[in-house]
């Protein structure tokens, strides 16, 4: 844990101390967002999924993350408010990390990397990641080097194909309020390979559960602590029919017996998730999302 640092309310003006929270980078080292304390912390009055993240580079490998912005509740007047973070500057004369050389119009949003177990057009060039091709140089599927054309690039006809690189371990954000559930929800499919999850702009549907979108996937997160039923079910799979996508669903508190029975029909697969953050597939067709990924 970071150390703690006064942080004065813009309403009641009390000053309140707070800790910037510690994240683990893909690499293993941890990530603080860089408190801006030399700026006025704002107010937060209307929350939109866009700018509940903050950027930040880790200093260890110079990878660039989305993590949850740095937010407050004022112990006094309970005024919830957003501590500005310092913007990632590019690094200059230091060819470092694993994203160095990225920039806009490559394919990534804001010029940032994809977030981390994003499957994509725009990663580092890895063994046996279907879809991706290798820098030159940079070991094929079968182990061997790549020159600079396209040997290698497929295995010879007959023999079997390599196995994917394994996703390395998803690391859950711990569930104390609705909005955890949405944010572990959403890097959990972040991390099955999903990318540009969000929550939908737009005037809210007077639901319980929350809308996740992205490309190809229409997920819906049930943060209440009543069992899924079966019209929940069914609205997710006709809102995935409706966009042509995919339809997830997640809950706290598992699914009634009819809702299991439908999505097992409908091919949806239902997540649970527990208190620790961790997603846990609780039918056929979610199994085989966690093994094929997005």
């Amino acid at each position: 844990m970071a150390e703690a640092v006064p942080v004065r309310c813009p309403a009641c003006l009390r000053e309140n101390g707070y800790a910037a929270p510690v994240f683990p980078c893909a690499c293993g080292s941890p990530v603080t967002p860089p408190l801006d304390l030399a700026a006025p912390p704002v107010p937060l009055t209307h929350r939109t999924w866009s700018e509940s993240w903050a950027a930040v580079r880790c200093t260890a490998c110079g990878r660039v993350s989305e993590w949850p912005h740095p937010e407050l509740g004022c112990a006094s007047c309970g005024t919830v408010v957003r501590i500005p973070v310092h913007p990632v500057e590019p690094e200059t004369g230091r060819e470092t990390g694993p994203w160095r050389g990225f920039a806009p119009g490559t394919g990534l949003r804001d010029g940032l990397p994809p977030r981390p177990g994003v499957r994509g057009d725009a990663r580092e060039a890895g063994p046996g990641r279907p879809g991706t091709a290798g820098a030159p140089g940079a070991p094929g599927r079968d182990g061997s080097a790549r020159g600079d054309g396209a040997a290698g690039s497929d295995p010879a006809p007959g023999q079997p194909s390599a196995a994917p690189a394994p996703r390395p371990a998803f690391r859950p954000v711990t569930i104390r309020t609705a909005r955890d559930a949405v944010t572990a929800a959403a890097l959990y499919l972040r991390w099955l390979g999903f990318q540009d999850v969000r929550q939908p702009d737009g005037r809210p549907i007077p639901s319980a559960a929350v809308d996740l979108r992205a490309p190809g996937l229409v997920a819906q997160v049930d943060p209440t602590t009543a069992p899924a039923g079966l019209r929940a079910v069914e609205c997710v799979w006709l809102n995935g029919l409706t966009a042509s996508a995919a339809s997830v669903y997640f809950a706290l508190a598992g699914y009634t017996e009819d809702a299991r029975s439908r999505a097992d029909d409908l091919g949806i697969p239902l997540f649970v998730m527990d208190l620790t953050g961790m997603p846990q597939p609780v039918n056929d067709p979610a199994d085989r999302l966690v093994g094929s990924g997005a």
